[in-house]
C-alpha cells in the first residue's frame, strides 16, 4: 500500500454523519463558525475510524456526492463510490485473519501528545480547506470540505508524500499532469495488483486481486520528472509516460503505446 496509510488516533469524538449516498452538495461561502470547525474535525476522526475498521461504505460516505474524491499519485484520482469502497477493503490489513499490515496511511495531527503543527480550517469558495501535516517529512493532506444538507464532507483529500514534497510538487501539479495526460474524460481503467507487483485492468488480473489506482498512476521519476502509467479502457492495451515541468507548464516528455 502506499504511503498513504498510517492515521494516529486522534482526540476528537468518532460520530459518522447519516449521510446518503445521493446527497446533493450545496456551496457555503462565508465565515465559517466554531461548530463548523468541530464538525470538520469529526470528519477527521471519522475518516480513521472507517479506514481502520476496513468500512468501506463508511468511508465513502464522507465524500460529498457527486464530485467528492480521494487522489494520490500513486492511487490516482478516485471519484467512483464504488472504487472508494474497494479501496479500503483492498488494504491487506483487512484480509480475512490479518492481524498487522505492511501498508500504511500518513500519519494525522490530532492525537493526546502532537507532533505535528495543528492544522488550521480556513473558509475557502467550496466551503473550507484544510493542510493536515501527517509525516516528519513534511508530507500532508491537501483537504478541501463542503458542506452538504447531509453535514461537512470531503470535496476532495490529496495527499502529497514527503518524496513529492521535495521534489517541489503539490496538488496543483498533479491536477495538471493529469489533465494533460487525459485523465479526466474516462478513458483510461481502474486497474489491480499487489502493493509492490504489478497492476492491470481487471479482465487482465488474476482473481482476487487488491484495488490499486483509478486511471492514471504517477510516480516520481528523473531529474524532476513523473512518470504516468494508465491502461485503456475496454481495449487493454497501455500508456507509459514522462512528464516535464517547462516554463509553459506540464508538457508531455514522452508517451510510448504498448499494445494488449
Amino acid at each position: 500500500m502506499d504511503t498513504a496509510n498510517t492515521v494516529v488516533v486522534m482526540t476528537f469524538a468518532a460520530t459518522l454523519f447519516a449521510a446518503g449516498s445521493t446527497a446533493q452538495v450545496s456551496y457555503t461561502p462565508g465565515p465559517l463558525t466554531n461548530q463548523d470547525k468541530a464538525d470538520i474535525q469529526r470528519l477527521w476522526s471519522d475518516y480513521q475510524r472507517t479506514l481502520f475498521a476496513c468500512n468501506g461504505e463508511g468511508y465513502a460516505d464522507l465524500f460529498a456526492t457527486p464530485g467528492g474524491y480521494f487522489a494520490s499519485a500513486p492511487r490516482g484520482e478516485i471519484r467512483e463510490r464504488a472504487a472508494l469502497i474497494e479501496m479500503v477493503i483492498g488494504y491487506d490489513r483487512c484480509e480475512p485473519g490479518a492481524k498487522s499490515s505492511s501498508e500504511s496511511e500518513p500519519r494525522q495531527a490530532g492525537d493526546a501528545a502532537p507532533r505535528f503543527p495543528a492544522p488550521v480550517i480556513e473558509a475557502a469558495p467550496e466551503g473550507a480547506k484544510a493542510r493536515i501535516i501527517n509525516s516528519r517529512g513534511g508530507g500532508y493532506y491537501d483537504d478541501v470540505y463542503i458542506k452538504t444538507p447531509a453535514g461537512w464532507k470531503f470535496k476532495s483529500r490529496t495527499v502529497i508524500a514527503d518524496a513529492e514534497l521535495a521534489a517541489g510538487l503539490n496538488t496543483q501539479d498533479f491536477i495538471e499532469i493529469r489533465f494533460l495526460a487525459g485523465d479526466d474524460h474516462g478513458h483510461y481503467d481502474d486497474v489491480y495488483g499487489q502493493p509492490n507487483g504489478d497492476i492491470k485492468p481487471r479482465a487482465l488480473s488474476k482473481a482476487g486481486e487488491p484495488f490499486r489506482t483509478s486511471g492514471l498512476r504517477l510516480t516520481l521519476g528523473k531529474d524532476g520528472t513523473v512518470n504516468g502509467l494508465a491502461y485503456l479502457r475496454n481495449n487493454g492495451g497501455h500508456y507509459e509516460d514522462i512528464y516535464i515541468k517547462t516554463p509553459q507548464g506540464w508538457r508531455i516528455k514522452e508517451r510510448k503505446y504498448f499494445k494488449p
